[in-house]
């Protein structure tokens, strides 16, 4: 799970302004890093399927936000996916 500490660090890395922690790119952020640790868990305790699906809304949710992202401002998008070194 995500520290309190580790994710507000996130959003001050990630956001646009000062009180800024619903964007888009803040929730790419989140999304990434979750997805990252869910994946390292996974790596050990293969048979955890509960977590398994957990990880793949987690993984849709942070799709259909790059999609948004991609059709309202396709430069913030592309900053973003270089950022947090996202394939595609």
């Amino acid at each position: 799970m995500l520290a309190n500490t580790e994710k507000k660090a996130l959003i001050k890395k990630h956001s646009h302004h000062a009180k800024d922690t619903g964007s888009p790119e803040v929730q790419i952020a989140i999304f990434t890093e979750k997805i990252k640790q869910l994946t390292d868990h996974l790596k050990t305790h293969k048979g955890d399927n509960h977590s398994r699906r957990g990880l793949l809304t987690m993984v849709s949710k942070r799709r259909r936000l790059l999609d948004y992202l991609q059709k309202k401002n396709a430069e913030r998008y592309a900053a973003i996916v270089k950022k947090l070194q996202l394939r595609r």
